[in-house]
C-alpha cells in the first residue's frame, strides 16, 4: 500500500512542480511521478534528513518533496535550455 501512496503523491507533487516551472505541457503523468519521487529524495537530502527523512508522511515531507521537485526541474531546464525559466 505504501508504494501506491508514494506513486499517487509523487504524481501530484511532480504535477504541481511542473506547473510552477512552466513544464506542464511537456510532461506526461509518468514523468510527473518520476519528478515527484526523485524530488522527494532530493528534498530529503537538501533538508538534512537524509533518505531516512522520507519515512514519515506529513506536511514537512510534502513541502520538502515539492522543493526537491522544483530543484530537479530547474536543473533539467538548465541542461536542456541553458537557463532557468
Amino acid at each position: 500500500m505504501g508504494w501506491i501512496i508514494a506513486i499517487v503523491v509523487g504524481g501530484i507533487i511532480g504535477w504541481l512542480a511542473s506547473m510552477v516551472m512552466n513544464r506542464d505541457a511537456s510532461m506526461g503523468i509518468f514523468w510527473n511521478i518520476v519528478v515527484g519521487i526523485v524530488g522527494a529524495i532530493i528534498g530529503a537530502l537538501v533538508g538534512g534528513g537524509g533518505v531516512a527523512g522520507l519515512a514519515g508522511f506529513n506536511l514537512w515531507s510534502l513541502i520538502a518533496a515539492f522543493i526537491g521537485a522544483v530543484i530537479l526541474l530547474a536543473i533539467v531546464n538548465l541542461v536542456q535550455r541553458g537557463r532557468v525559466r
